[in-house]
């Protein structure tokens, strides 16, 4: 077998910064490659991730005072200090010099994003973030489109210009790395539990089984 040339580049939370981008109210309406539930949560899970991992986080929203609306106010909880650009005209959020500034000002080299829509917001900036030289992860599930043709389009293009497209729980593991971390398991297990609860309920029967259960015998 001749040799790889593949080098695995892993999320780095000590060189990453989360964007959170078009994740508006008005915009929302029209993500429906998943349900109104799995998306609200998604959304507010991919905000929330950079609470846990102490991450730089940028919010931008695009023509908020018109139909596309503001960000959830629980977004805006979540990071009341973050800088958040009000972009007035510009598609793609890179276009934006304040964005942009922001962006660099961060130092970092990898960014994590999410937005609405899939093809455009998401789309168009992880591309000109790639072109910069930046390693860019985009988080699929916390990113929505009018249906899911349109998003696995978005999703080809952009891992056709290196952007890595993985799930939520993917992007926290690899952030996390090993569950003795700090953040680790106190950390990351009430993450999961609050807004990936198939994960949250299997440590919920772990626990159960070892405090008052029967084993099975298998």
């Amino acid at each position: 077998m001749a040799p790889s040339t593949y080098t695995y580049e892993r999320i780095d939370k000590n060189n990453a910064v989360l964007l959170v981008v078009d994740h508006q109210e008005g915009l929302f309406l029209i993500a429906r490659d998943q349900s109104a539930t799995d998306m609200k949560s998604n959304i507010l899970a991919h905000a929330a991730l950079a609470k846990v991992f102490n991450l730089p986080t940028i919010l931008t929203t695009s023509a908020e005072t018109g139909p596309n609306g503001p960000l959830p106010a629980e977004v805006i909880a979540l990071h009341p200090n973050a800088p958040l650009i009000k972009r007035n005209g510009e598609v793609n959020a890179w276009d934006n010099s304040e964005f942009k500034a922001a962006v660099k000002a961060t130092g970092k080299k990898q960014v994590i994003l999410a937005g609405i829509t899939t093809d455009v917001s998401t789309a168009f900036l992880a591309l000109s973030l790639r072109s910069k030289g930046y390693t860019v992860f985009a988080n699929s599930d916390a990113s929505g489109t009018f249906n899911a043709k349109t998003a696995q389009d978005a999703n080809d293009r952009m891992r056709a210009a290196g952007v890595q497209v993985l799930s939520l729980f993917a992007v926290a593991c690899e952030l996390m790395r090993d569950w003795r971390n700090i953040p680790g398991t106190k950390e990351l297990l009430p993450f999961f539990d609050k807004y990936l609860p198939e994960y949250g309920f299997l440590a919920r029967s772990h626990d159960a089984a070892v405090q008052s259960g029967v084993l099975s015998g298998l």
